[in-house]
């Protein structure tokens, strides 16, 4: 069996329906997963960096 048809969705687990909206089922998981990105509930680890200097300061 390919592993493209055991793929489910990320948000709700279900089988994707629409191609159009691959990995997810449908728009609405699309549009969850999009909003969940805008709010900060995901984010890319990466290292801490400083501060940028403010305007008038030096750096």
């Amino acid at each position: 069996m390919k592993a493209e048809a055991m793929a489910t969705c990320p948000i709700c687990r279900r089988a994707p329906a629409d191609p159009k909206y691959k990995p997810f089922c449908s728009k609405r998981c699309a549009d969850v997963d999009l909003q969940r990105w805008f709010t900060g509930s995901y984010a890319i680890p990466g290292p801490v960096e400083d501060e940028p200097p403010r305007d008038g300061e030096e750096g």
